[in-house]
């Protein structure tokens, strides 16, 4: 099955059944979780407060000040990116994308209480994922040519970085094709390299962040292991652990002094379809496969590649594709794109799932729809 036509599938899956209302509100909160709803005429951030328990109950919805957006030919995961919403925390900021205006938008946050909305240009087309180190930050435009761009933050907002721009020349349509568009960027553990997943040419590129805060003028080119490289988490030994949507595994990467990537290897394919965001938790990465309503689960040893250990670590609602988890690792969360729903799952000390809540009355996905999630 190619990965478009594993997408296709994703109507005939069924939704989980609803246990509390997005309209609810609750006040004993132990932490938070943002949901960006990418709406084409207006984006907002549903923001919901965290009990102990890790149950989510609806607080507010703030507008950005822009507009969401849709990738050409989308089949549930409109941006089609990982990063298109950042819980900055040190900075006590959250950072959202406005694809459909080429901007992003800033806010303080205050538990699960969001600030006054700062909008800024994005430096390029089509924004949909974001990276942030210290008050560094740069931000993927996938549209066009695609770009990078960097920012600084300052006083709690974002502020241009004059000669960061720089060009990835993929040659894309704005929109892009969502299977042409690059799909994520970070920064390395140490904060030297930029990291950009593409999924047209199959290539990871990487650029090298000079003490000025801006990149070189031209990545570092490294085929990557497997098809469709999506996206990446960053382990806390620097290594770089990359899905690939067309195989359903995960390969990992060391990062070299001089910004080069290096393959340490590649994981057993997932059997799901349509391998596309991750997330660590402790020393297991989880992955979504939005074409067949799972996660996958996967260990970090100390030393060498993340290995496979669950093909199907649970069953979400249908369409899932950001996931994030709280802070302290209790709890793991998944947009659930198609089913218009937010799964809530406690994580076990052995790494397994159980299902504790499905909030409702997000937007489910038909032409638009919700992408981008955050945690405290």
């Amino acid at each position: 099955m190619t990965l478009a036509s594993a997408f296709t599938a994703l109507a005939l899956l069924p939704v989980g059944a609803t246990t509390a209302s997005a309209h609810e509100r609750h006040d004993d909160s132990r932490g938070a979780v943002f949901v960006q709803l990418n709406a084409v005429s207006g984006n907002e951030i549903a923001a919901y407060s965290r009990s102990d328990d890790g149950s989510l109950t609806y607080s507010a919805t703030y507008p950005t000040g822009g507009d969401g957006g849709t990738q050409v030919g989308a089949p549930l995961d409109a941006l089609a990116s990982q990063g298109s919403l950042v819980l900055d925390a040190p900075n006590h900021l959250l950072l959202a994308v406005n694809a459909g205006s080429d901007t992003i938008t800033s806010f303080g946050v205050r538990g699960a209480q969001l600030g006054h909305a700062t909008t800024v240009a994005s430096g390029g087309q089509f924004p949909t994922s974001v990276a942030v180190h210290h008050d560094l930050v740069y931000v993927l435009n996938a549209g066009g040519d695609g770009s990078i761009s960097g920012f600084t933050v300052r006083h709690g907002a974002l502020v241009p970085l004059a000669g960061s721009t720089r060009s990835l020349g993929l040659g894309n349509t704005n929109p892009p094709a969502f299977l042409q568009s690059p799909a994520q960027i970070g920064f390395s553990r140490d904060g030297r390299t930029l990291i950009v997943t593409t999924k047209a040419h199959n290539e990871l590129l990487t650029f090298p962040v000079g003490r000025d805060g801006r990149p070189a003028a031209a990545p570092l080119v490294t085929p990557s292991a497997g098809a469709v490289p999506f996206s990446f988490v960053v382990d806390h030994t620097g290594r770089v652990l990359v899905t690939e949507a067309g195989t359903g595994a995960i390969s990992t990467y060391t990062v070299a002094r001089d910004g080069s990537l290096h393959l340490v290897g590649s994981s057993a394919g997932d059997g799901g379809a349509a391998l596309c965001w991750n997330v660590q938790v402790g020393r297991t990465v989880y992955g979504a496969n939005a074409g067949s309503a799972t996660l996958s689960a996967w260990n970090v040893p100390n030393r060498g590649a993340a290995a496979l250990t669950s093909p199907v670590a649970t069953t979400t609602g249908a369409g899932p594709i950001d996931l994030a988890a709280s802070r302290d690792g209790r709890f793991l969360y998944v947009q659930e794109s198609v089913a218009g729903t937010l799964g809530v799952y406690a994580v076990a000390h052995d790494g397994s799932l159980v299902r504790t809540q499905t909030v409702s009355g997000l937007p489910a996905f038909t032409t638009t729809g919700m992408e981008g999630l955050a945690a405290s």
